[in-house]
């Protein structure tokens, strides 16, 4: 068996691990799970906005439901966040500590294409 007949699984477990990391920030944020040492946002706030998209987007998408209007809207939150936050700091990614922000928003932006494969609740209702 060739490498190309795993694509669509292997496809599956990387938007399953992108949602989940995803939806960690969010809980981080609100529930501070795993940790967090700042008090919650405030709900309407940009920061408490951004939290409840990735929790609620992360959750789409780890679980590939409504995986690709989920994966677009995040991909766009996370390239504003990289302009927003990161890039005003420094041109090199590494050095104003925005890789995790392009890399989340180029993973998005591809499962919106690609869509959530086929271990996915989207693949279940066709």
């Amino acid at each position: 068996m060739s490498l190309d007949a795993w694509s669509p699984r292997v496809l599956s477990v990387l938007r399953f691990v992108s949602g989940l990391l995803f939806l960690m920030h969010g809980t981080q944020k609100y529930f501070s799970i795993p940790t967090r040492a700042n008090p919650g946002p405030e709900l309407l706030s940009q920061m408490g906005v951004g939290g409840m998209i990735e929790m609620i987007g992360g959750a789409l998408i780890m679980i590939g439901l409504f995986t690709r209007p989920a994966a677009f809207i995040c991909s766009g939150m996370m390239a504003i966040a990289y302009f927003q936050f990161h890039a005003p700091n420094n041109i090199f990614p590494i050095l104003n500590r925005g890789e995790t922000a392009i890399l989340f928003s180029f993973v998005f932006f591809y499962l919106t294409f690609a869509g959530p494969g086929p271990w996915s609740l989207d693949a279940k209702k066709k």
